[in-house]
């Protein structure tokens, strides 16, 4: 007898071998057509996975997390399907599920076009509803490259070819098409009906450029048509938050083929940065750091002793001079460590905080960039804690509540947090990385925060905190770290004197709250859809008059809010005023002084608030404190 286990603890015997499937149709019918595949043992398998001995059997359908990417993966493949039906010389080679969908790359002799979009999506519907069966079958290595050699796809060959001779593929078929992969997947085409194609961009082969230029075509697929629509109308939602484009309208920044991955900021943009910037210099003030200030070069004889030159020197921009070899810095934190090193540092001096506003540059692949998202050149809040390992819990527990109220200022409050633990390839004793480890879990427990814990994701020379937020659309940033370092400091020979007169290596906290600003900012600027909050809006209140007769009252309003330090403008030209009303709208200003004779004989102002509101008439002192309190909450 077969005894299977059940998730919720109950228990089926069986006389004799049986599948995946034959298990869920015992339990029942509706369960046996929702099955999608099984975990035995844990492990992910196809329904028509034959289990021959005792096992735990979990039945997963579209209502899991390993459902929906099963769904995803098999999505792919239909893709590639009706690529082939379609275009029957396109080659196929990759097709893997990324976050909310797949991509698949193919080789062909001309790019796609939308219309060819449309008529494979068309496809991938007419072959879904023939739910053809998706069967697996095992060949050689040597015998599989033979069979996509035979059928001219020489992209799955070279892939197979890279496997040791002595393993086995794995192919899956659905109906015409055939394809190498691991698995597992759907047991039928007519279990993939909501998905969507959404463009094509070019890849270079195995992600080398000196590598052929294929063609990338990227989807979505869901288990419901609510769960796609509902994605579809966020992604519209997203397109007009886009920072690319708002950026250009509010006139904030501009990015130029002179230089690919750096950011031109306008006079908006950068007041914005400043806000930002210095409202970051104060928490530096208010929480026990030093700011300093590291070269942007630095010795390549560095960045050796680092590490960085063996492990990281591709995405590093180097130079030369006088026969000495340098790096842009990609990092700041060994310019820290030398700054540490300067001067004798006793225990006393522990913790010792250095905070930085970096410019870093990194040689990011020019596929890889994105707006100010993504660039080779950037700023980031950068932090480094000179500390004993008794202080590591203290300090981190400090650091979660500072982030937390930066995040909240910023319009921010639902925040995902995540621990990753020591990884295989490590230096540093059990010892190190269990007080390490317990120190960042403890300081997650103390801030009142769930977190998960993510094995093996850690650094070799330590474990750090990841804090994600969402945006008003449910989309995650990745933004602030706390990373634990014992190695970097004893790499570069820093020392401080313990309090029995001993040298020791300190231990090195790495951390940022926001990142790279340039990053932040655009997440800011999607956040809010443009429309930022007064205390960050490059200009917050504009003052336009009706007609000439009040052009000099005007100057005095605007006059009197500059001296209270507020980023105010005139509009004195000779257009109307629900012209001037409807153009500072369209910049999401978020107040609009309105002045006209009324105004000028009482000393008053018109007040309309972004978002179409009429606050009424009142005094412009009125209105001068009241934008005081909105600046000082940050709403």
């Amino acid at each position: 007898m077969i005894t299977i286990t059940l998730p919720d603890g109950s228990k089926r015997e069986f006389p004799a071998a049986l599948t995946v499937a034959d298990v869920a149709a015992s339990i029942g019918p509706g369960l046996a057509k929702s099955a999608l595949a099984g975990k035995v043992d844990g492990k992910l398998v196809d329904t028509s996975h034959t289990i021959a001995a005792d096992a735990a059997l979990a039945i997963v359908t579209d209502k899991d997390a390993d459902g929906l990417e099963l769904i995803r993966h098999s999505t792919a493949h239909l893709l590639a399907y009706a690529v082939k039906e379609l275009f029957p010389e396109a080659q196929v080679t990759i097709g893997p599920v990324i976050e909310n969908g797949f991509f698949y790359d193919f080789s062909y002799k001309r790019p796609f076009t939308p219309d060819d979009l449309a008529a494979i999506e068309q496809r991938m519907g007419e072959l879904a509803k023939k739910d053809e069966k998706v069967l697996r079958r095992v060949l050689p290595r040597d015998e599989a490259v033979a069979y996509f050699k035979g059928l001219g796809e020489h992209y799955k060959a070279e892939i197979i070819g890279s496997i040791p001779s002595n393993e086995d593929v794995s192919l899956y078929r659905e109906g015409a098409f055939e394809d190498l992969c691991r698995g597992p997947h759907v047991p039928s085409t007519g279990k993939l009906r909501h998905f969507k194609l959404m463009k094509v961009a070019g890849a270079y082969w195995r992600g080398d450029h000196r590598n052929e230029m294929l063609q990338r075509i990227y989807g979505t697929a869901w288990a419901t048509k609510d769960d796609l629509q509902k994605y579809l109308t966020m992604l519209e939602e997203a397109e007009k938050r886009d920072h690319r484009k708002l950026g250009r309208e509010l006139d904030l920044f501009h990015l130029d083929e002179h230089s690919p991955g750096t950011v031109f900021w306008h006079p908006k943009g950068w007041t914005v940065w400043q806000q930002v910037e210095q409202y970051m210099r104060h928490v530096y003030q208010d929480n026990g750091y030093q700011e300093v200030k590291g070269p942007q070069i630095l010795d390549q004889s560095l960045w050796e002793a680092t590490g960085h030159w063996d492990k990281y020197r591709d995405n590093m921009f180097t130079t030369e001079s006088e026969k000495r070899h340098y790096a842009l810095k990609p990092m700041n934190c060994p310019g820290h460590i030398l700054i540490f090193k300067q001067g004798i540092k006793s225990y006393r001096d522990l913790p010792l905080r250095y905070g930085e506003f970096g410019n870093c540059h990194r040689n990011e692949p020019t596929g890889g960039l994105h707006g100010i998202m993504r660039v080779r050149g950037f700023i980031q809040d950068d932090g480094h804690i000179f500390c004993t390992e008794d202080m590591i819990l203290p300090e981190c527990v400090a650091y979660t509540a500072l982030l937390q109220q930066v995040y909240k200022d910023f319009g921010f409050t639902d925040i995902l947090y995540k621990v990753a633990t020591r990884p295989d390839a490590r230096i540093g004793s059990d010892e190190i990385w269990d007080k390490a480890e317990h120190a960042l879990m403890e300081s997650l427990r103390a801030s009142g925060v769930d977190f998960v814990i993510a094995p093996g994701d850690g650094a070799f020379y330590g474990p750090k905190i990841e804090y994600t937020l969402k945006d008003a659309l449910g989309r995650q940033w990745q933004c602030g770290t706390m990373q634990v370092d014992f190695s970097m400091a004893q790499r570069l020979d820093a020392e401080y004197v313990a309090e029995d007169g001993s040298r020791k290596h300190p231990v090195m906290l790495h951390r940022a709250i926001v990142g790279s600003l340039e990053r932040f900012i655009g997440i800011l600027i999607e956040q809010h859809a443009g429309a930022l909050p007064a205390w960050l809006a490059p200009v917050q209140v504009v003052v336009a008059s009706i007609t000439d007769s009040q052009a000099d009252y005007a100057r005095e309003v605007a006059k009197s809010l500059q001296k209270q330090g507020v980023r105010s403008t005139l509009d004195l030209r000779n257009e109307k005023i629900n012209y001037k009303i409807r153009e500072h709208s369209m910049q999401k200003v978020p107040y609009i002084l309105v002045v006209g004779d009324k105004e000028k004989a009482n000393g008053s102002v018109a007040v309309r608030a972004r978002g179409n509101r009429d606050l009424g008439v009142m005094a412009a002192a009125e209105f001068g404190n009241r934008l005081a309190a909105d600046i000082a909450a940050k709403t």
